[in-house]
């Protein structure tokens, strides 16, 4: 079904054209071009927001192809290309990008943002290397964090954390990432506290959920925390919790779990019924 934005921009070309009637040809090429041009920006950034990321893709795909000198449509490719999940070409497109005399230091760090989802983190590293430390943004801080903690370099990832999230309005994401790399290092109450903070912006990321019930399970704290859940959540949550519990020893209240997370499940609980059984298989052969 088209966008009905895409339906707007192309009833504006007909009156338009209609207007031009009656010049001469260059009067009418010259206003072509002028609606084309509007047309085009507003159909980018309509790619670039609702467009399905491959129909984003092939889009500007074709663009560039046309229009090889457009800086615009190259930062659109590499963008689009990250959203439909193709990392190693948008390394490709993005270093077009900062080779060309428009580029600048926010393409070097979407440079490095493609570099980090293909997995070349000392590439990754090199880029950010190259951007001025004048340049601060929420982005740049953002993965300046991550390259530290592949590193295993904490305090250097802590600081860019704390650095990230200050430089924006809307923190969930980073907090969330540093919560994580707190529990991978094993310091799961002050993983727990940036999960908290995380969910206190947004209150409906799962992930997050997910990720405060194994910080506080590790814990062995393993009630539900108070935030907000529907039910399917909250059996997938007690779910978490049960296999938390039974990988710490504490196999009982894992049970204990396992059972409430089927019992609590609109539907059919799969994989926490086939653990239950597995359990109770178990404890009749000891």
């Amino acid at each position: 079904m088209r966008h009905p934005i895409i339906l707007v921009l192309l009833a504006g070309c007909s009156f338009a054209l209609a207007g031009c009637m009656g010049r001469d040809k260059a009067e009418v090429d010259k206003a072509l071009d002028s609606v084309n041009a509007v047309d085009a920006t507003n159909l980018s950034d309509i790619m670039l927001t609702v467009g399905d990321p491959r129909e984003a893709v092939a889009y500007f795909t074709r663009a560039t192809n046309e229009h090889p000198e457009r800086i615009d449509l190259q930062r659109g490719l590499g963008k689009s290309m990250v959203r439909a999940g193709q990392a190693e070409a948008a390394i490709g497109v993005w270093t077009r990008v900062i080779a060309m005399p428009e580029g600048g230091n926010d393409d070097k760090v979407a440079l490095a943002d493609a570099q980090i989802r293909a997995g070349k983190w000392e590439a990754a590293k090199a880029t950010l290397n190259t951007i001025p430390p004048t340049h601060e943004t929420f982005e740049r801080y953002k993965l300046e964090a991550m390259v530290a903690d592949s590193e295993k370099n904490w305090k250097k990832a802590d600081s860019f954390y704390e650095t990230a999230a200050g430089l924006t309005t809307r923190p969930s994401g980073v907090l969330n990432n540093w919560g994580f790399s707190k529990l991978t290092r094993g310091d799961a109450k002050g993983a727990e506290t940036l999960f908290s903070e995380a969910l206190s912006y947004d209150s409906t990321s799962f992930t997050t959920k997910n990720n405060l019930v194994m910080a506080r399970a590790a814990q062995h704290k393993y009630d539900l925390p108070v935030v907000d859940m529907t039910q399917t959540e909250r059996a997938k949550l007690l779910y978490t919790a049960a296999l938390s519990a039974i990988k710490q020893g504490d196999v009982t209240i894992g049970k204990g779990l396992l059972q409430d997370a089927v019992d609590t499940s609109p539907v059919y609980f799969e994989e926490a019924a086939r653990a239950l059984e597995a359990l109770d298989a178990g404890g009749k052969r000891g």
